[in-house]
């Protein structure tokens, strides 16, 4: 009889030539003969996504768990390097597939994300606070409650379910400092850098009203100083000078919010990941004698 045609050599013949990768034994990688840019995302998600998706690849039949899970739901703030993680569902020994980081317990509940079973959100935060370090631990929980996946009352669900996991013990204050009002990572970046620094913002997603009392703006950060005038604080995303539209509307909002009574100043994602806002936002509130306000701000009128 003829020997059966080895549908598999094609792909052998690719790995070896380096224009597929196997990430996994089972798992072949095309993604350099797509090109760079094809997908059409950014590519700090995308190296998430691939490691999210690599665990249930290599482990059929899985459940994504910890940072994975987190990804593949769209919670924000996860690091740029994620380890690939998954569980079975009862918790069954396998051969460890590497890089694959396999869990042994078992997984009571579990969700479908666009065709992925993934642990669900609160459970997902349990496995990984305790196993990350804070800014990243406390931007996935700001995302999660800021896009609505999880309430406080789940927050507080996810922490008593991490209460005996390792590592938890340094987390404690971590889940406190959760607020869903940052709309990006570097908003909690800068808010933790301020924090640290002894100046926790007067407000948060402050509204600007202009002359006419309508609102035309929201400011990241602010605080009221003994002056009676506001500091302001915006944290720039990657994309905020993307298209000339964006750049002529981000113009005027920035001269309608500099004003006799206002100080703007503008950080960048970088800014807020080394510390800077909160080293220099210290220094103008000391030279200025600031003191928290008693009761958080909601609206400024200019």
């Amino acid at each position: 009889m003829p020997r059966p045609r080895d549908d598999r050599r094609p792909v052998t013949a690719r790995v070896r030539a380096t224009t597929w990768e196997r990430p996994a034994r089972g798992v072949v990688d095309v993604r350099r003969s797509l090109g760079s840019g094809a997908l059409g995302q950014d590519p700090f998600d995308v190296q998430r996504r691939r490691a999210a998706v690599l665990g249930l690849l290599a482990h059929p039949g899985s459940v994504a768990t910890g940072v994975c899970a987190l990804v593949l739901h769209g919670i924000q703030g996860a690091p740029v390097a994620v380890t690939p993680e998954v569980a079975l569902p009862t918790g069954a020994p396998r051969a460890p597939r590497p890089p694959v980081r396999l869990r042994r317990t078992a997984v009571p509940r579990m969700v479908d994300v666009d065709g992925f079973r993934c642990v669900p959100v609160d459970g997902a935060l349990a496995q990984a606070v305790p196993e990350l370090p804070r800014r990243f631990a406390v931007a996935l929980m700001d995302s999660a409650l800021q896009r609505g996946d999880l309430t406080t009352a789940g927050l507080e669900a996810a922490q008593r379910m991490a209460a005996r996991r390792r590592g938890v013990a340094r987390t404690r204050r971590w889940w406190g400092l959760a607020d869903g009002r940052a709309e990006s990572p570097a908003e909690t970046w800068a808010r933790l850098s301020c924090l640290d620094e002894g100046c926790p913002p007067d407000a948060l997603q402050l509204l600007v009203a202009g002359r006419d009392k309508q609102v035309f703006a929201r400011v990241d950060l602010a605080w009221r100083l003994p002056d009676g005038t506001a500091l302001l604080v915006e944290i720039d995303g990657r994309d905020v000078h993307s298209t000339p539209e964006a750049v002529f509307r981000d113009r005027t909002r920035q001269n309608r919010l500099t004003t006799p009574g206002t100080i703007l100043h503008r950080f960048t994602g970088r800014d807020a990941w080394q510390g800077r806002v909160g080293t220099e936002v210290a220094a103008m509130l000391r030279g200025a004698g600031w003191r928290p306000a008693p009761q958080p701000a909601g609206r400024l009128d200019t």
